[in-house]
């Protein structure tokens, strides 16, 4: 999400960038492990809390001499001649950082990190920081505070804002929002909205919030964002028409699209993930928290985050919650945050570091 994100702004600004995943393209072993860490985030998060801390531990990918894939990773650096290297996973900042000034040691890229943790807490991995690296960048203070206590030095830190799509930072219009809820969807502006989450993994329980807030009768409207789980689509589509609560399932949708629904959402129900949060905070989105199922580490750094910045934090494991607060007149709190910091702020600090070369 990030790395399409930036991808999008560097266009904007007629920088060319290509997007690479060596933790799923260069290894069968590391694609296994990056699909056994969704398959539990899917079905038991709560085995995170063992499964994070092996990672931590184990160093996979600290040493470039020991990464598989490495001749094939130095080729892709080869070819593509960058002049700045983003990385936006904690597993690429140690050897694969080694790898890069390897393939290209006459003209070594900028090498930058990019971590989306909104702030400090279990879930905050040692691997985000390397003190070789020529920065480190987070979203808000609590994740640069996070890196600089984990060593990162203090010169080398900025504070970039939140790194989502341009459609995020858009200065909301009352009025368009409303006719596309009208025209897109058939929905009231007027009526409660809820907006179903689902992260990148398709993590979600849509079919018992929507059964539980038909059950409820009172008028509201669901939108469940159900991205690449066709599974669970089909199961919402078999619910047929209901004369109080309307659901519309959707597919992946672009962000010109789900940043309106935010925006006009009464309440979002979703995991707390860093890039769902991050884009409710961007469009000012109250958070219900789904906390179904256990708590991941990473999960708990979003939740920390959010009870510091606002004070006041609601979760549930109960489905039969969300459609009564959904109707409450005391709903979750939401975040402040200013759209003017895009992420032009975060190329402009690429290009100074290139220039100062």
């Amino acid at each position: 999400m990030r790395a399409r994100a930036l991808g999008q702004w560097a266009r904007m600004e007629n920088l060319s960038t290509r997007t690479y995943k060596p933790l799923e393209y260069d290894s069968r072993l590391y694609l296994f492990g990056t699909r056994l860490y969704n398959w539990i985030q899917k079905t038991f998060p709560l085995l995170h809390r063992a499964y994070f801390p092996f990672l931590e531990a184990a160093c996979l990918h600290r040493r470039a001499g020991f990464i598989l894939g490495a001749r094939r990773f130095k080729a892709v650096v080869r070819d593509c001649a960058p002049d700045v290297v983003v990385s936006m996973h904690a597993h690429l900042n140690h050897g694969y950082r080694d790898l890069v000034m390897e393939a290209m040691p006459e003209k070594p890229p900028v090498f930058a990190i990019y971590c989306g943790e909104l702030g400090d807490g279990p879930g905050f991995s040692r691997h985000w920081v390397n003190p070789e690296a020529d920065l480190f960048a987070g979203p808000f203070a609590e994740t640069c505070e996070a890196a600089i206590s984990r060593g990162m030095p203090e010169d080398k830190v900025y504070e970039a804002g939140l790194l989502l799509r341009p459609a995020f930072f858009e200065k909301p219009k009352a009025k368009a929002d409303a006719d596309l809820l009208r025209k897109k969807w058939d929905l009231d502006p007027k009526l409660p909205l809820l907006v179903l989450g689902t992260g990148a993994n398709g993590v979600n329980r849509h079919l018992p919030v929507a059964i539980a807030t038909r059950a409820l009768g009172e008028a509201a409207q669901i939108v469940a964002l159900c991205g690449e789980n066709q599974k669970t689509r089909r199961w919402l589509e078999t619910m047929g028409e209901h004369p109080k609560v309307p659901l519309r399932p959707l597919p992946t949708i672009p962000a010109d699209e789900i940043a309106p629904l935010l925006r006009s959402a009464t309440m979002l129900f979703a995991r707390p993930g860093a890039g769902t949060t991050a884009e409710a905070i961007a469009c000012g989105t109250p958070v219900l928290f789904d906390v179904s199922r256990g708590v991941m580490p990473q999960e708990q750094n979003n939740l920390s985050f959010w009870q510091k910045r606002t004070g006041g934090l609601a979760s549930t494991k109960k489905a039969a919650d969300v459609p009564r607060l959904l109707r409450s007149s005391s709903l979750p709190a939401t975040l402040p945050y200013s759209s003017d910091e895009t992420p032009l702020r975060f190329l402009e600090k690429l290009r100074e570091i290139v220039a100062s070369r």
